[in-house]
């Protein structure tokens, strides 16, 4: 498990090189929440899906450990089989409701329960990337070394052409990184000529846990009803969103189909 040490003076990656903390804004406790529910329309039961004899949610939950700003990492289902699971792999586990619309709703739920402060940094871990890389965790957290950082989230340069299906969630931002829209639609529009890079959004994100309870207390907002994008919920209520620009790749699991690739990778067999 990471360390609880104080992080009051370091220097701390940020997805575009490295900067010095001293004198800054002590850093904040971090708390990795995974959200797993057992139901799911293209994979049911897909936390427990197999990988090198262990259930997914364990490997995401050892990588998602081994990031050194996480003061801790905890699992959040609703379902027993999982939770059963988990205290079998020694993984703690937090119960919740389980009528929760979306994971940031269990996260939130799981987050409360174990009394997170206000002040300190909530990461939604998802449980469907067990081959993580734990430094993209770290240039996550790293702007919250400034004390006015609410939300955060990754994102990575790609060929354009790797982004035109609408199940790729592309984001645009401004100079100091704070994101201007998501889309499932090609951002920005090129009326020229076709763009040759774009930004891909990578679906993981940091709260402070005050961020985090406005953001399920607001509800649903139009824009994010239109794109099926919850993180619309946020720039329409005028709560600011920091992107972190990554080379790591992420590498989901979506369908049965997904296992024999992700096995692969953990075993350093695909890069």
């Amino acid at each position: 498990m990471a360390s609880s040490e104080s992080h009051n003076s370091r220097t701390v990656p940020t997805g575009h090189g490295f900067f010095n903390l001293v004198a800054m804004n002590p850093f904040p406790d971090c708390i990795g929440i995974i959200p797993a529910r057992y139901g799911s329309t293209r994979f049911p039961g897909k936390p427990l899906a197999e990988i090198h004899g262990k259930p997914m949610f364990w490997h995401v939950y050892q990588r998602a450990s081994r990031c050194a700003e996480l003061n801790r990492v905890v699992l959040a289902t609703d379902d027993r089989r999982i939770c059963a699971a988990a205290g079998r792999c020694d993984v703690p586990v937090v119960m919740t409701r389980s009528d929760h619309p979306s994971g940031t709703d269990r996260v939130l739920d799981a987050a409360e329960q174990l009394g997170v402060s206000d002040a300190a940094v909530v990461v939604n871990i998802q449980g469907d990337e067990p081959a993580l890389e734990p430094q993209m965790l770290s240039e996550l957290l790293a702007p919250f070394a400034a004390a006015a950082t609410r939300v955060t989230t990754l994102a990575r340069s790609v060929a354009a052409a790797e982004a035109d299906s609408p199940d790729v969630v592309k984001v645009v931002f401004s100079k100091s990184a704070r994101a201007l829209y998501f889309s499932r639609s090609v951002i920005p529009f090129h009326r020229d000529d076709r763009p040759d890079r774009v930004y891909r959004h990578i679906g993981i994100y940091a709260f402070r846990m005050d961020a985090l309870k406005r953001f399920v207390a607001l509800g649903p907002s139009p824009l994010e009803k239109k794109e099926q994008l919850e993180q619309l919920r946020l720039l329409e209520n005028d709560i600011p969103i920091h992107v972190v620009s990554t080379t790591f790749r992420s590498c989901d699991v979506n369908r049965p189909g997904d296992i024999a690739h992700v096995s692969r990778i953990l075993a350093g067999e695909d890069p």
